[in-house]
């Protein structure tokens, strides 16, 4: 574990040695860098009947979980082993083509998506997309593939994480998916926003529809507040530097009626898996015991989240509660109801404004199969200081980590110590 710290701090030592030595670009482009809204692409077309952008992201990723253990026991007692990973891989390319047509209030976005650590996988590549009509700025209706709402990382603030790509492991087990629905979304008062989605299941990577149960029973809604501009999608860190207290208060529920051919395969890209804390997945043959399958179950999620920007330092809190009943099930009978709950929290400075943060983040589950936890220290290097671009290094001591799969810095069973260095482009 020592020699990743190490690593870690000689990270952090050159990136601050780095911190005033900027790209060799001429000051006017630096200036027009500066300006440039992160994520808003380059404009292609631009007509009386519509508009065209594209904007791209990219990260690539370096990832070691050799300091961590190669096997672990479940809750039963079962031995697994685990596959460590140490290797480079341009870890997701997302292509945006975005704008509105014949009126700025229909707002279309199709996305192409790559996650190049799923390469084999069937789910390696796929194109998502969704049409949104904002009526006005307190009523808007969409239909698409979107996350549905229930934690506050879903309020679509990505990439605008402490961390590139990833959440803490907490958030990951309780948190709904990406899936095709429609929602009303919009502003009902100063800073109050909302967004209400009906859906098909709970994630629909990895899904075709002849997998998906006859009914419409998946839905979630999340509503918050903010203050003193924090920011209307709820992004993580004060890289704005806020001169005033900002804050932001929110709460979302989801619940779903699951079915086991509806469940995504463990590699899935962004998958979510409805597992109990030791990481076994409710729908795997034999969880519970022998000669036991759950063909059935409804997934319920409420979570509550705060947080609070001042001077370049945040800090975020949200926790989680999840209910798992009406379990229909061949076999031997496994529990009729199964709840967890637990929470995450995020800490952040901006050590050099607008170059160096430095961040903290723990995450715990209260399980009743096991009460993992994770522990990150990273930091983010804006290398034109705006958000475009950044190199980005962190450490993370998971301990019987209930979450993972091949996009995710952890698998499932990780205990031990990760080391994860990211270089992210979001234009």
């Amino acid at each position: 574990m020592s020699k990743y710290l190490l690593s870690f701090l000689l990270f952090a030592i050159a990136i601050a040695g780095r911190s005033s030595a900027q790209l060799s670009l001429d000051p006017t482009l630096i200036d027009t860098l500066a300006k440039h809204v992160p994520g808003s692409g380059f404009p292609l077309v631009k007509s009386k009947i519509g508009t065209l952008e594209f904007s791209p992201y990219v990260s690539l990723r370096y990832l070691n979980q050799m300091a961590t253990d190669d096997n672990y026991v479940d809750d039963f007692g079962r031995p697994k082993s685990v596959d460590l990973r140490n290797d480079f891989q341009m870890h997701k390319i997302m292509l945006y083509f975005r704008g509105w047509l014949f009126d700025p209030k229909l707002r279309w976005v199709v996305n192409g998506w790559c996650s190049n650590a799923n390469m084999g996988q069937t789910s390696q590549t796929f194109f998502i997309g969704s049409l949104q009509y904002d009526i006005n700025k307190w009523f808007g209706v969409g239909a698409g593939t979107q996350g549905i709402p229930g934690v506050r990382s879903i309020y679509y603030n990505w990439p605008n994480w402490l961390r590139v790509d990833c959440r803490p492991i907490a958030e990951e087990f309780f948190r709904p998916s990406y899936t095709f629905g429609i929602w009303i979304q919009g502003e009902l008062a100063p800073g109050l926003n909302y967004k209400s989605m009906l859906a098909n299941n709970l994630s629909g990577l990895g899904i075709d529809a002849g997998q998906l149960d006859g009914g419409f029973d998946t839905w979630g809604s999340s509503v918050w507040w903010t203050t003193n501009e924090f920011g209307k999608l709820g992004p993580y860190g004060d890289f704005e530097h806020h001169r005033k207290p900002a804050t932001i208060l929110g709460a979302g529920f989801t619940r779903s009626n699951e079915t086991r051919q509806s469940q995504p395969g463990t590699e899935d890209p962004e998958n979510t898996q409805i597992r109990i804390s030791d990481g076994t997945g409710i729908f795997a043959h034999d969880a519970f015991a022998d000669s036991s399958q759950i063909t059935a179950a409804k997934y319920e999620m409420l979570s509550v989240n705060g947080g609070i920007k001042f001077r370049g330092f945040s800090l975020d809190a949200e926790y989680y509660t999840r209910w798992i009943n009406k379990i229909e099930y061949e076999g031997n009978a496994p529990p009729s109801s199964l709840f967890d709950n637990g929470f995450s929290m995020q800490a952040s400075g901006m050590i050099i404004k607008r170059t160096l943060q430095l961040y903290a983040i723990g995450s715990y589950i209260n399980g009743e199969y096991g009460y993992p936890y994770d522990i990150i220290i990273g930091a983010n290097w804006y290398v034109l200081k705006n958000r475009i671009l950044r190199f980005n290094g962190e450490v993370i001591f998971p301990h019987e980590s209930p979450v993972g799969y091949l996009a995710y810095p952890t698998v499932v069973g990780s205990n031990g110590t990760v080391l994860m260095l990211n270089l992210e482009l979001n234009f």
